[in-house]
């Protein structure tokens, strides 16, 4: 999956948040750490979003592999 984040420093820290995924957002203190950190926020978001989902009885949810 290829999805685009958006990366800043502030305050010495390296910041990260995906504008796909509203709230997705997360911080490391290291450029590699912040690489692990938004692959881990972005799993994490859709795992969450997933299994809270409440469907109307003629939907259904699969799983999409891209």
């Amino acid at each position: 999956m290829k999805i685009k984040a958006v990366i800043w420093q502030e305050d010495g820290v390296w910041c990260g948040s995906v504008p796909a995924l509203p709230g997705c957002h997360t911080w490391g203190e290291s450029y590699e750490q912040l690489l692990e950190m938004l692959k881990d926020a972005v799993q994490g978001w859709l795992e969450v979003a997933s299994q809270e989902q409440e469907l109307e009885p003629e939907k259904q949810l699969i799983d999409l592999f891209v």
